[in-house]
Parts: C-alpha cells; structure tokens; sequence
C-alpha cells in the first residue's frame, strides 16, 4: 500500500501521521527510525537532516534514532546496520527515511510505503532492502545524471520535507508514549 502527499499541501504531516499509523498498526515502543543519506549531496541529505531535526526535539521526541547530519547512514551502511537494528531492538518496527527520485512531475512527493526501502535503487545500486515502512521524499527526476541532479536540487525542497516528515513521526511516537503512560 502507498500513500502520496505533496510537501506543499498543508494537510501533508496530518496525512503521513495517519498513514504511518494506518500502515504500522497498533504499536507496543515507539519505532525505530531510520534516515538514510549523506550530507555531501544536497538532494541525498533528506534522511539526515530529519534524522537531526528529530534528535534536536530531545524534550519532546522520544524513541531512537539513526542517521543524522553528525553521522549519517549512506546507502552502503544500510546493509549492516539492518543486522544491528534487529539485534538492538528486536521487536521494534522500523520506519526507514530516504531520497528518491522519480518522474518529473512527482518531484515534491513524500510517499509512505508498507514494506522496506530499496536503499540505492536511484543510482541503480543493488542493495538489501531494509525497513518495516518507507518514507521517499522524491527530490529529484530520474535520468542517466541521477547523482549529478541530486546536487542540483533546491535545498527549500528537501528542508521543508524533511520538516514535514519529522513532525508527523513525532506525532506519532508522542501518541505512542502518551498511551504507554495511561
């Protein structure tokens, strides 16, 4: 199942929140989060930059977190740390935080997909999938210059996603705590 929302729609974050909810079910911890990305490429550094801004939220956000500016998680990592984060928190789902590119007309799109992330699959790298739910923020349109238009890409575009999506799993694990506590 897929849910798609423009990041310039104001119903955006109210609608990721219900999909993620939809999509992940009743949840017993909050999930794991997982931002793929680098930094060195400004339409690559979707999943970093929300993994930061969820970890600068310290009093409000509570749950686990990898992939941040400061230590980033690329594409090549994802592999192992699949692994880890089943060891680590076995019982846990994990919400994975990724740049795609697709179609021109869907630059702007964040798509919440049930099932893993294909960590990669923009510049063609085969990798293992990773993840219990996907959320692809689509900053750039695909072609043979994929990684060359990642560079191109408008850093409003990628910020404004990355707030978007880091507000809606903030809801979202905030309900969880709140249900945990009653």
């Amino acid at each position: 199942m897929q849910h798609t929302f423009h990041f310039n729609n104001c119903m955006a974050e109210t609608g990721i929140y219900l999909a993620l909810q939809k999509t992940l079910g009743p949840l017993a911890f909050p999930p794991v989060v997982l931002c793929i990305g680098s930094d060195l490429a400004v339409g690559d550094s979707l999943g970093p930059i929300s993994g930061t801004m969820l970890l600068n939220r310290q009093n409000s956000f509570r749950g686990y977190v990898y992939g941040t500016l400061k230590s980033p998680i690329t594409a090549k990592e994802a592999r192992y740390i699949a692994s880890f984060l089943r060891r680590t928190h076995p019982h846990t789902k994990i919400i994975a935080v990724d740049a795609a590119v697709g179609a021109e007309c869907d630059v702007g799109l964040i798509k919440v997909v049930t099932g893993p992330i294909q960590p990669g699959a923009g510049v063609n790298k085969t990798l293992p999938a990773i993840g219990d739910v996907s959320i692809l923020g689509i900053v750039a349109k695909k072609s043979p210059l994929t990684y060359a238009l990642f560079n191109l890409t408008r850093m409003n575009v990628v910020y404004s996603m990355a707030e978007i999506i880091t507000n809606s799993i903030q809801f979202l694990t905030n309900e969880i705590c709140e249900k945990q506590s009653v």
